[in-house]
């Protein structure tokens, strides 16, 4: 694999072409690690949110442990831009480790949408009270599962927002969804929910299709090939199973799940066909003709 010349615009700008057009898209910003005996892999991911999953399109690997810093987000969604134009963007969704003054205001200042959960504890700053408040005590009177928009700015970091809340009951404790967003905060959790898709994005790389934890390889720019070799797997096996599950609809079992993921039953297909040498293609697929952007 040290030998292979792949680079990161030539694997993101296939995926593009092969995935849906659509006139804007949700972005889901993630961090995902594991360690394999000494060595920390720890990737920042960008993907694109479509149905009930997340298509990964950008990705860093970052050279140390924990939390990405504003700079290594910076650099991801400026490269998006750069390849594929803001305009596309309908706003990015992260979690509570994405946030910070200076991140929040490059967003602000490049005028991109988004919707970020923040921590209880944030202090808030309401401007048209001129007081400050914790963010899990500004909407104290809401019952579990109720939501509620805050319609006037409030300043966060330092930064100016808007801020919605919901109230939910995790086992036995009470915990609150806080998110802040450049606009529309009527939208703002309806919105959010939708960024779990990464997490599955993120099962599919590791447990529940690819193992990319099983790799041996330790050294960085071998991690970034299989990364990338799998980024575009990913996406053969989503359209695969799209495409069966168009002529052979999935079972949905009875709390509504579906018996199978879209991106499951295009990887089984495909492996299938792949060890039987061509001899299992019930389906009479033509499954490399999923990778043409023609």
């Amino acid at each position: 694999m040290s030998c292979v010349d792949l680079k990161l615009e030539w694997v993101s700008r296939l995926i593009f072409a092969l995935i849906p057009t659509e006139e804007s898209y949700v972005l889901v910003m993630d961090r995902t690690n594991w360690k394999f005996g000494k060595q920390d892999i720890n990737i920042l991911m960008l993907g694109i949110s479509y149905k009930n999953m997340c298509f990964p399109i950008l990705f860093k690997m970052l050279d140390k442990r924990g939390n990405s810093n504003t700079n290594e987000r910076k650099e991801l969604i400026n490269t998006f831009i750069y390849w594929f134009g803001k305009d596309c963007i309908d706003c990015v969704l992260a979690d509570r480790e994405f946030v910070g003054e200076d991140w929040i205001s490059y967003l602000n200042d490049k005028q991109i949408k988004y919707y970020i959960r923040i921590r209880n504890n944030f202090k808030v700053y309401l401007t048209s009270k001129q007081k400050e408040i914790t963010a899990s005590h500004l909407f104290n009177n809401l019952k579990p599962g109720q939501t509620r928009q805050y319609h006037k700015i409030v300043r966060i970091h330092n930064q100016l927002c808007y801020i919605s809340r919901t109230k939910v009951i995790t086992g036995n404790k009470i915990d609150y969804c806080i998110v802040i967003g450049f606009n529309k905060p009527e939208k703002a959790l309806e919105t959010y929910k939708i960024r779990w898709q990464i997490e599955t994005l993120f099962k599919a790389f590791k447990s529940s299709g690819f193992n990319i934890e099983d790799t041996h390889l330790q050294k960085i720019d071998r991690l970034e090939k299989l990364v990338m070799l799998v980024m575009i797997a990913f996406v053969w096996c989503y359209k695969i199973g799209d495409y069966i599950d168009a002529i052979k609809p999935i079972t949905i079992k009875n709390h509504g799940n579906r018996l199978i993921s879209v991106f499951k039953l295009g990887l089984d297909y495909l492996s299938r066909l792949l060890l039987s040498k061509n001899e299992y293609n019930p389906l009479n697929i033509n499954c490399f003709g999923f990778l043409s952007c023609t």
